[in-house]
């Protein structure tokens, strides 16, 4: 049944993890914390309270490591459904070969620059990894940009593919980039906001050594980014994810064929309406405020988009359909980080834009509606795979929680590290709060369940706070990228077809770099007189 198979398959490897979860409910006893509802930066937030652990029963998980998938699809539903819906709109989108057409002009101007001496001496290719993964790395860093990297995903792979590289590069212009900021967290509210509101110091505080640290992590980042873009560059074969990339290199090539550029006049009455939605939209909220961590920036910004629609869609139509697609999916991005700034969308919001973004590309493609349905139906099949497997990852905190062992292992953890010194404590809470994101990756969770404990315990060891919210910002990004727990992981690495082995196999000796710098970092807080500490 398994010859010839070296690694198993990504299913088995995740129900492997609900297995061994499974498995700790018998060996770790059973234990909670009381909890309270408190008030941070303005919003109720439960947490736990200090010295209320107790023992309770214990409830070891049997056969609900087989109900576990249909548990974890009701938990990560949302995200799931978020990915099938994205896999819809953009088979809807891809029919019209926007999305190639687009990438091919995007590339012959990037090598136009090649010819001047300046782009060729620092290498074209390694200045566009570079701006796009720091890009998403401020995203991620000042509004913790993660599931939103799930959309972006299936416009980087196909671009990383056609300039010659591999998935992996595609999945890290987005997804790393938006992972090495969100563990920077310069201003990102669900992280740094909610740990220093929780640990009673000023919000944002301290952020002169997180802007160090910030860069630290990034030069670092794309530093590897680009070495293994090179190496893959020389010789395509070596990418550990070149048989699953042909997949994307056949669809590039069928999508070679000669382009006919037209406008129909669908996609001119697809512009007007738009346009007359967008200018209710602007005439509703004429003035919005943007939430930039614990800043805010007012203006005209509905009615400015609105205005530059109305000019960009005007002349992308003039030029062929396939530009004014490219627009919708241009200003979908840019309404997905005002809307999340400035309405706090989240997941269902983002869904239904994309799935707007669908129809409108339909329409203007003059599809019929049965049409739109079927192509829509074709991309939610082609994506399923990946949403079961953010299900099925999701089994393992449920198998975690209802085991009641999820704040024994916190109380254990914390309670070992009553004998240790500064350096040691701060690197106590660093490993534990790298430990516990691989079975809570939300930040903000974890924030809550963590941080009254850890800034207490600080107070006792003679640690600033602000170091102990460095451990927990450190702890809880960088495992984001590799912990299977991770719906928007699974998410992403089901969109760009890479097996979670073959990723782990990339990215684990990276990991062990970033934590290591991490610790490194960490180590000013408390040996050094610093800002905000």
């Amino acid at each position: 049944m398994f010859k010839g198979k070296k690694v198993p398959h990504t299913y088995v490897i995740v129900f492997g993890f609900i297995i061994v979860a499974a498995i700790m409910t018998w060996i770790v006893p059973g234990g909670e914390y009381d909890r309270e509802m408190v008030e941070v930066n303005g919003q109720l937030r439960e947490v736990i309270i200090q010295d209320s652990f107790h023992q309770t029963e214990n409830n070891p998980q049997t056969w609900q490591i087989f109900s576990a998938l249909f548990d974890g699809f009701v938990d990560k539903a949302d995200i799931i459904v978020f990915i099938i819906i994205i896999g819809g709109a953009f088979w809807v989108m891809n029919e019209s070969k926007a999305i190639d057409v687009g990438i091919q002009t995007f590339l012959k101007w990037v090598r136009k620059l090649e010819k001047h001496r300046f782009f060729r001496a620092i290498g074209v290719d390694n200045m566009v990894i570079t701006m796009l993964m720091l890009v998403f790395s401020v995203f991620g860093a000042t509004f913790g940009m993660s599931e939103e990297t799930i959309a972006f995903t299936i416009i980087f792979i196909p671009l990383a593919i056609s300039m010659g590289y591999d998935s992996i590069i595609g999945v890290s212009m987005c997804f790393v980039g938006a992972g090495l900021g969100f563990a920077g967290a310069l201003l990102n509210p669900f992280t740094i906001g909610i740990a220093q509101g929780l640990s009673g110091i000023p919000l944002f505080s301290g952020i002169e050594y997180r802007m160090f640290s910030w860069l630290i992590i990034n030069f670092v980042g794309i530093a590897w980014v680009l070495r293994y873009a090179s190496k893959i560059r020389k010789d395509p074969k070596r990418s550990p994810v070149y048989e699953e990339d042909e997949h994307w290199r056949k669809n590039i090539q069928n999508n070679q064929d000669e382009t006919n550029f037209h406008t129909p006049i669908s996609a001119w009455l697809t512009y007007f309406l738009l346009l007359a939605a967008m200018i209710v939209f602007s005439i509703r909220e004429p003035i919005l405020t943007l939430h930039i961590g614990n800043g805010e920036l007012t203006g005209y910004f509905l009615p400015i988009l609105t205005t530059i629609f109305l000019i960009s869609g005007f002349f992308s139509l003039r030029k062929s359909l396939h530009f004014f697609i490219l627009n919708l999916l241009l200003f979908t991005m840019v309404y997905l980080i005002v809307g999340v700034m400035g309405f706090n969308w989240y997941v269902k919001e983002i869904a239904t834009l994309f799935f707007i973004l669908g129809l409108a590309s339909g329409i203007a493609m003059n599809v019929h509606a049965n049409e739109i349905v079927r192509l829509f139906i074709e991309g939610m099949k082609d994506i399923l795979s990946a949403a079961m497997v953010v299900g099925l990852a999701g089994g393992i905190l449920i198998i975690l929680e209802d085991g009641h062992i999820i704040d024994s292992l916190l109380y254990y953890m914390a309670d070992s590290m009553t004998e240790f010194g500064k350096v040691a404590s701060v690197s106590m809470m660093y490993v534990m709060q790298t430990m516990i994101n691989i079975v809570i990756p939300s930040g903000s969770a974890k924030a809550a369940l963590t941080m009254p404990i850890m800034s207490q315990f600080s107070d006792l060891i003679g640690v600033s706070r602000q170091a102990t919210v460095m451990a927990f910002q450190f702890g809880d990004g960088f495992t984001n990228m590799i912990t299977p727990t991770s719906g928007v992981l699974i998410g992403v690495l089901g969109i760009a077809r890479i097996p979670y082995e073959k990723w782990v196999k990339w990215i684990a000796p990276f990991m062990v770099i970033l934590i290591i710098i991490g610790w490194l970092l960490l180590l000013p807080t408390v040996l050094m007189e610093l800002s905000g500490f």
